[in-house]
């Protein structure tokens, strides 16, 4: 009972910062905390992924270090690199002064040291929020220099040895599915999908996040929203394309969403010049649905 009553207040607590979430990923949430492992979070584009660790670090008070994951990424824009103009003018320095002592070695201590963002992680003196965001978009290699961090909250520099977590930090990882991740980075995360909401619980997000949007009003939009992802768009529209949607119809004063309001603001939902012209094609299915897409 104790679990169920902390699921609860973590739903309560993500609700005050106006995200609405279900009891799974309120239970991943509290395991990734109390277990203190990773959360792997996957799910289609706009879905509220990395809207989690932001409101997680809201609601603990914890300062949030976000890793935007790309093609290329190595160590050095991740980890840590060595601040080489500070080595070369202490290096000249010493030369000037001939001093017998000076090694090598240095001028590789952590005062020359550059720390990134999975670095700065682990060196904090205060717990923080790591959000490794869109790993699925970076190299297949990058993810062998996550292992250590996520399975020991550690990394080895050659020059310095090992640097442990003081404090370690609530990972979440987030993936839009654009390739599998590999099995090894999987093992150390927990794991949640985050799906579409149902329209009742989209329902719930449009008041939060616009509240001049009336109850009746954001039913409807939840209703299409649901309606407009049983077709094969290129991309379907997300909850942030939804809270988009919303504004824009809250912004011409509309009660009730037409065909022209459809088009006027079908460029906060489509976002690919085929999805554009497909929705053309279905927008009267859309808003008067066949009972049996009801």
């Amino acid at each position: 009972m104790k679990n169920v009553a902390a699921i609860e207040r973590i739903k309560k607590a993500l609700k005050k910062q106006n995200y609405i979430c279900d009891d799974e990923l309120a239970f991943s949430l509290f395991l990734a905390q109390h277990l203190e492992k990773p959360l792997l979070l996957e799910g289609e584009p706009g879905v509220g992924k990395t809207e989690v660790a932001k409101v997680i670090a809201d609601v603990l008070g914890r300062r949030l270090i976000r890793l935007q994951c790309y093609e290329g990424l190595d160590a050095t824009s991740t980890i840590y690199e060595w601040n080489y103009a500070k080595q070369l003018l202490k290096i000249k320095s010493i030369d000037a002064s001939h001093n017998p002592s000076f090694h090598l070695e240095d001028i590789f201590t952590e005062e020359f040291l550059i720390a990134r963002p999975l670095l700065m992680a682990l060196q904090g003196q205060e717990k923080v929020v790591l959000l490794i965001d869109e790993i699925d978009r970076a190299d297949e290699e990058f993810e062998a220099f996550l292992l250590e961090i996520l399975s020991d909250f550690q990394v080895s520099i050659p020059e310095l040895g090992t640097i442990k977590a003081d404090h370690k930090p609530i990972v979440i990882v987030t993936s839009n599915r654009v390739r599998e991740l590999h099995d090894a980075l999987k093992r150390r995360c927990l794991y949640h999908f985050i799906d579409y909401p149902t329209p009742e619980r989209e329902m719930d997000i449009i008041l939060s996040r616009v509240p001049k949007v009336k109850k009746t009003l954001a039913m409807k939009i939840a209703d299409i929203m649901a309606t407009l992802r049983g077709y094969d768009f290129y991309k379907r529209p997300g909850v942030a394309e939804t809270l988009d949607w919303s504004e824009s119809i809250s912004l011409l004063n509309k009660e009730d969403i037409d065909e022209e309001t459809m088009d006027m603001t079908a460029g906060c939902l489509f976002k690919f010049k085929d999805d554009v012209n497909k929705y053309k094609e279905v927008k009267g299915e859309i808003l008067n649905p066949p009972k049996e897409k009801e």
